[in-house]
């Protein structure tokens, strides 16, 4: 029986446009995906729309949908993240995976977040981004934290002034959505969209959602650490906005208002610029998309190739233990 797949071939990765170049992210929910050609299917009782899966940062699928295999297939080939999320987007369950075939930036983030004085310097590059034209390079991570408390109920202060909504602190409950005021289920609403735009690109440029700066022990603590660049500036007021206007479904409103604010101040393009700088110190690599590069690594030189048949001196060499562990750092086991 043969295996071939009828359809179109996968696309090549230097084909596809960089997550910074992509729409942030399409909500579904009770409905069907399907695939047709380069394009996925969305069927509801409304009828079917075809969505370019190569377009688009991030899926989040809530209650009541059902996707195929086969569009499962091209969402993965096309690199978009897929997230599933509770109901109205408040609940994280799984995503996807990378865009990029590269370790380069998981490998600096790994280093940078297992030495202390690398951590702590990165972490006041990420509130130096929040505290603008404060010098932040002396401070603790006890002032950094406090001065980011100051700020934030400031910016809830000023907000909440601005829109006449009330604000009485952040209280809500994960599995209860409407169970909280008005604002704070915007918020809760916003939030999710952000954190999954911030999942996506941090996936699709091969990083690890789990080594955070900020934030630690939790399997998405770099997701927080990123998306908490951005709150202040874009779901907070957002999120006042919306329930400034009482909408029907506070939900659907939070989430288009959160889809035009990325899509209108590049949030994508943003983001992965951040985290290249962030991880990097410099500006994104046009290459870091790099594909098939294994190598082997080596204690002196960094790394040497991969899929070359090393050790074949050793058929020649004098077989003594001495030899061995002088000349090529064996481990020779006791007996």
């Amino acid at each position: 029986m043969s295996t071939n797949i009828p359809g179109t071939q996968r696309p090549e990765l230097l084909a596809l446009p960089q997550i910074k170049d992509r729409i942030s992210f399409l909500y579904l929910e009770r409905c069907i995906v399907s695939r047709q050609d380069n394009a996925i299917t969305v069927l509801d009782s409304r009828g079917t729309v075809h969505v370019p899966a190569a377009s688009l940062g991030v899926i989040l699928l809530g209650p009541g949908t059902r996707v195929s295999h086969r569009a499962m297939e091209l969402i993965g080939d096309t690199g978009a993240s897929m997230v599933w999320v509770g109901e109205h987007g408040v609940r994280y369950y799984a995503h996807g995976r990378p865009l990029t075939r590269s370790s380069r930036l998981l490998i600096a983030q790994a280093e940078l977040v297992s030495i202390p004085r690398k951590r702590i310097e990165v972490a006041r590059k990420m509130y130096a981004k929040r505290f603008s034209g404060e010098d932040v390079s002396k401070m603790t991570m006890q002032q950094l934290r406090g001065r980011e408390g100051a700020r934030v109920r400031s910016a809830y202060r000023q907000i909440s002034k601005k829109t006449g909504v009330p604000w009485n602190g952040r209280e809500y409950n994960p599995d209860d959505f409407s169970g909280s005021d008005p604002v704070n289920m915007a918020l809760s609403a916003a939030h999710a969209c952000l954190y999954g735009i911030a999942h996506s690109v941090i996936v699709a440029l091969g990083c690890s959602p789990g080594l955070g700066f900020i934030h630690t022990g939790h399997e998405r603590s770099f997701v927080y650490d990123i998306a908490d660049l951005y709150k202040a500036e874009v779901t907070i007021p957002i999120a006042f906005e919306v329930a400034a206007q009482k909408p029907d479904d506070i939900g659907s409103s939070t989430r288009r208002a959160v889809r035009d604010a990325v899509s209108d101040g590049h949030l994508m393009e943003r983001t992965a610029r951040d985290i290249h700088e962030l991880l990097l110190g410099a500006k994104p690599d046009e290459n870091i998309l790099e594909t098939n590069i294994l190598n082997l690594w080596d204690e002196k030189s960094g790394y040497v190739k991969n899929a070359v048949s090393y050790g074949k001196e050793l058929d020649e060499y004098d077989s003594n233990e001495e030899d061995f562990e002088e000349g090529y750092g064996l481990i020779i086991e006791e007996k």
